[in-house]
């Protein structure tokens, strides 16, 4: 009797689904989207950075070229 009542707690161990966590379908889709936005603002972010940054060297090389123009002259 004890050998059958040790089988049904090791059977009951088994399927027992109370220490999952349960995520809801609109939270899940909520982090998602969250995920996904903030991947966007990072991106943009970072592209808007290295367009500056470009932008400032392209400055500084024409600068420099027209300093060394006038200086032939």
């Amino acid at each position: 009797m004890a050998d059958n009542k040790l089988f049904i707690v090791i059977l009951l161990s088994l399927y027992d689904t109370t220490s999952c966590y349960r995520i809801e379908p609109g939270t899940m889709a909520g982090i998602i989207a969250a995920d996904l936005v903030l991947t966007v603002i990072i991106v943009i972010v970072t592209y808007l950075c290295a367009s500056s940054r470009r932008q400032r060297r392209e400055n500084a090389d024409k600068v420099y070229m027209n300093v060394r123009a006038n200086c032939k002259i």
